[in-house]
């Protein structure tokens, strides 16, 4: 069963800077991985290596993301095959055109599973991977923190967190998953995988090719920091009656009640 990854490529956290009017730059930022896509390419990977499928990674971004170091990054932690659009057009699009753009690319790989991380390490919008379900007309669950594959590779088995508790759901593939952090943890590459990761195929397609039109761009009108402040250190003594009164009074007290 051929299975296929959605991930993202962001600006390292730690790499973004802070000005001193709490604007933020990404200039300098070194591109990645989105982390919570990692636990999503490592259950692909199980269930490929389970299956005897294929594993499929697809992407989408600006030109940025067209970097052979980002490629064989990705490349050497699974993934038989990447599938692209890099194009300078999709900076700050939204998530809506995100997902068609996705979506085609998966109809291209002809997959029967597809999978994506809880958000993304940027935005962290949790919106793509029910989107893309939507636009394939195939089930979409969220918040899945186990996946089985079982009758000849044609129903999954799921394991799904809600507020009530957890649920256990029998879908029928073909299937858009979007997984949790805790799912699994993800392998490191070796340096087999790195080496190999330089001989796999990545084929890249224009917005063009898949014959999608111009979409107007999200108005982002700023992005600032949260503004740091100094702690109080302040020490509430006494009862628990006494202590949860006194600390109402200071939250009051400082307008945050």
């Amino acid at each position: 069963m051929d299975i296929a990854v959605c991930c993202k490529f962001v600006p390292c956290v730690q790499d973004i800077e802070k000005r001193s009017d709490n604007t933020v730059s990404f200039d300098r930022a070194v591109w990645q991985i989105s982390d919570y896509d990692l636990q999503a390419i490592q259950t692909g990977l199980d269930i490929a290596r389970q299956t005897g499928g294929k594993l499929y990674a697809i992407t989408v971004g600006t030109s940025a993301i067209n970097d052979g170091r980002l490629k064989k990054d990705l490349l050497s932690r699974g993934p038989d095959e990447l599938l692209m659009i890099a194009d300078n057009s999709l900076e700050d699009a939204s998530t809506a055109r995100i997902s068609e753009l996705l979506a085609l690319l998966i109809e291209k790989a002809q997959v029967q599973l597809v999978l994506f991380g809880e958000g993304s390490a940027d935005y962290y919008y949790q919106q793509t991977g029910l989107q893309v379900g939507e636009r394939l007309g195939w089930v979409c669950l969220n918040g899945v923190t186990s996946v089985k594959i079982e009758n000849m590779n044609t129903e999954v088995i799921v394991d799904r967190t809600t507020e009530k508790g957890c649920d256990t759901l029998s879908l029928q593939l073909p299937a858009a998953l979007t997984v949790t952090s805790n799912i699994c943890v993800p392998e490191r590459p070796t340096m087999k995988t790195i080496l190999s990761a330089g001989k796999k195929p990545c084929t890249e397609y224009s917005i063009e090719d898949l014959g999608v039109a111009e979409e107007s761009k999200t108005q982002i009108l700023e992005t600032m920091a949260v503004s740091s402040k100094e702690r109080k250190n302040q020490i509430i003594d006494g009862s628990a009656t006494e202590a949860a009164s006194t600390l109402v009074r200071c939250l009051m007290a400082d307008g945050l009640l």
